[in-house]
C-alpha cells in the first residue's frame, strides 16, 4: 500500500511537472506519454462529450505552442491584428515574440498557415490538434485518409 502511495504521488508530482507548458519536442514526447498514463475516466469523458476525432475546433478552445484542445477558452493573444490562443503566460510570450509558434502546416497542403485563420481539427484521443487552410481541405485530407493513398 505504501509503495501504491508512493508511485502515486510520483505521478501527480511529474503529470504537474510535465503537462504545462512545453519548450522541446523531447517534452512533448514525454508529457503525451505521462497524459496517456494518468489520463482519468471522467477526463476522457470530458473530451469524447466536447468533440470527436477529426471535429472542427474552435480557435479559443485551443493551445496554439501546445497544439491542443484545452477544453476551456483560452487566453486571446492578438498580433497584428489577429488573435492566438495560448494556455499560459509563457505560451502567450511565445506567441508575440516567435512567427514560427503562430504558424502550423496543413497535413493535406503541406502549405505554412497562419494559426489564427486556420480550419482546426481534433487528431486524435490526447488531445493534439491539426490545421488546415480550409475545410475543404481538410475535407480532401480526410478522404485520402480514408482511401489509405
Amino acid at each position: 500500500m505504501k509503495n501504491r502511495i508512493k508511485k502515486l504521488s510520483v505521478v501527480l508530482v511529474l503529470s504537474i511537472a510535465f503537462v504545462g507548458c512545453k519548450n522541446t519536442q523531447e517534452e512533448d514526447k514525454e508529457t503525451i506519454t505521462l497524459q496517456e498514463t494518468i489520463d482519468t475516466p471522467k477526463e476522457k469523458e470530458v473530451l469524447a462529450s466536447n468533440y470527436q476525432l477529426g471535429d472542427h475546433i474552435p480557435n479559443e478552445l485551443v493551445c496554439m505552442v501546445n497544439n491542443a484542445y484545452m477544453g476551456t477558452t483560452q487566453i486571446p493573444v492578438p498580433v497584428d491584428g489577429k488573435t492566438y490562443y495560448g494556455c499560459c503566460e509563457m505560451c502567450v510570450g511565445k506567441l508575440n515574440n516567435d512567427e514560427n509558434a503562430r504558424m502550423g502546416k496543413d497535413p493535406f497542403s503541406g502549405k505554412m498557415i497562419d494559426k489564427s485563420q486556420a480550419y482546426i481539427i481534433l487528431s486524435s484521443k490526447d488531445g493534439a490538434v491539426a490545421y488546415f487552410e480550409t475545410e475543404d481541405s481538410y475535407k480532401k485530407y480526410k478522404n485520402q485518409m480514408e482511401k489509405g493513398q
